[in-house]
């Protein structure tokens, strides 16, 4: 199934040349300290424009309201998250199955915290918003490299990797939402962490046999 952006999210023209491209990253990063600043109420073009230091005209070339620059900044924020889960996975594979599962949610849980302020403020950012085609291009994404790479374990073979591939990325993402939502401090956060992984890793041992190869 492929999911479409509702066409009035869609941005106006994508930048192709390399200052294009540092224009729009700053009126993104713009949005972000504007959301940061005075939350979604205090969000308009014009405070975005002049954060960003470029004209109203400039911005609206590329992004025509403000429900288009949230979106866009989430796809941003999806993509490079994306990109590094992939990676992750990449260089997991072939390892063994509890390596695996720690690399994944310790690259999941330092995406999300290392900037926690934006993460609460996209989290807020969305929740009147049609963002089903971002997640699920985001979904499709992390879950085929996930799944990859468990299926490449050198010391187990998985009964159903996609079915548990599905279940370990639906617990490790909605356990770091939660986390967030709760606002846990840095000291229950972190014991949360390291629980997850475990849970993870026993779960994926009692869900696989032995390598015999």
């Amino acid at each position: 199934m492929t999911l479409t952006a509702p066409p009035g999210l869609i941005p106006r023209k994508t930048p192709r040349q390399q200052r294009a491209k540092v224009t729009v990253d700053a009126i993104l990063e713009a949005t972000i300290q504007v959301l940061l600043r005075g939350g979604i109420a205090g969000l308009t073009t014009t405070n975005v424009a002049e954060r960003a230091g470029v004209s109203v005209g400039t911005m609206y070339q590329y992004f025509p309201n403000k429900q288009a620059l949230i979106y866009a900044l989430n796809a941003q924020y999806l993509d490079l998250l994306a990109q590094r889960i992939e990676t992750t996975c990449t260089t997991n594979h072939g390892a063994p199955v509890t390596d695996m599962i720690e690399a994944l949610v310790n690259t999941y849980w330092t995406a999300k915290t290392e900037r926690a302020d934006v993460t609460r403020a996209l989290y807020r950012s969305v929740v009147e918003m049609d963002n089903a085609a971002l997640i699920h291009d985001f979904a499709a994404r992390t879950s085929a490299a996930t799944e990859t790479m468990l299926r490449s374990a050198s010391d187990v073979t998985f009964r159903d990797p996609a079915a548990i591939n599905l279940t370990l990325v639906t617990v490790i993402f909605g356990a770091v939402r939660n986390a967030f939502e709760r606002g846990l401090d840095a000291t229950n956060g972190d014991a949360l962490r390291v629980e997850l992984i475990a849970m993870c890793q026993a779960y994926a041992s009692a869900r696989s046999t032995p390598d015999s190869s």
